[in-house]
């Protein structure tokens, strides 16, 4: 009796010793994680989701049916947030987060955004907890993606590309964010204090398409201030290009050379350089 009692301790003793030893173990996780913050003008977009692998497997059409609601990843939902109200596919889409599904069919998927964000598969979607649907066409590639990704492409000032692609599939979608009327009020501002920022509130106006005139005044005077720096010469003279006073840009850029070459900035050479052939055509 005694050894037996002396046994079951033993025996006790060592189950909980292994349960110890497995709860310490730190394995990683079959799909990783991605956190992805991408700048839209002023503002961010933040993304997170989860990255499972092809493993060999035939992914559309198979392992992730064809005209079913998907996870659009592995385990949680993806998760995105928009510190401002901006433009999907022409819709609006007011700032906030928003959990991603997809249904993807072989020519064309369905994006969806819920408001619902903390989900665990697609076991319990509810289309009524959508907040927005849209189709996209769905693109065949050539070289296969071994791990689901999203990534933010052809970024600019006002627009990113939010592209899906697993395996031969890949789909993307257009976010908007027009900040202009907000810019444009604290570049007032700004010009109201003792430092004004004249270079980056004209190329701003030059990349945006706005006043070029306007752009030119504030590029002089910005000019006037810093006379040996051929980055300033250099989008001055794409301003009075702009603008179409080719031979002012023409002597600007070579203003710019000069004073990168005494610098021996090759890079500026190049840029200067490249102004003047095209005001020269």
């Amino acid at each position: 009796m005694k050894t037996t009692v002396l046994s079951l301790f033993a025996a006790t003793a060592l189950f909980f010793t292994c349960q110890n030893a497995m709860a310490q173990v730190k394995l990683p996780p079959a799909s990783s994680t991605q956190t992805l913050k991408q700048g839209l003008g002023i503002k961010n977009i933040e993304l997170t989701y989860q990255r499972p692998n092809t493993n060999g497997r035939t992914i559309f059409g198979d392992l992730v049916p064809y005209g079913e609601v998907w996870r659009t990843g592995a385990n949680n939902i993806p998760s995105i947030t928009f510190e401002e109200q901006v433009s999907i596919q022409g819709n609006v889409v007011p700032a906030g987060t928003y959990g991603i599904f997809t249904i993807p069919n072989k020519d064309e998927w369905t994006i969806i955004l819920s408001t619902n964000v903390k989900q665990w598969g697609a076991y319990e979607y509810k289309k009524e907890e959508d907040f927005l649907r849209f189709n996209v066409k769905a693109e065949t590639l050539t070289n296969k993606v071994e791990t689901f990704t999203i990534s933010f492409d052809d970024v600019t000032t006002k627009s990113t590309n939010v592209s899906l692609a697993w395996d031969l599939a890949k789909v993307k979608f257009t976010i908007v964010a027009d900040q202009t009327k907000e810019i444009l009020a604290s570049i007032d501002e700004a010009m109201k204090g003792e430092k004004k920022p004249y270079f980056q509130a004209a190329q701003y106006y030059y990349l945006n398409d706005l006043d070029i005139n306007k752009a030119v005044e504030w590029m002089n005077i910005a000019d006037q201030g810093n006379t040996n720096m051929p980055y300033i010469k250099y989008w001055k003279a794409r301003a009075l290009l702009k603008s179409g006073n080719k031979a002012a840009a023409i002597k600007t850029a070579e203003e710019g050379v000069d004073i990168a070459k005494k610098a021996n900035n090759g890079e500026y050479i190049k840029l200067n350089t490249q102004v003047i052939e095209q005001a020269k055509k």
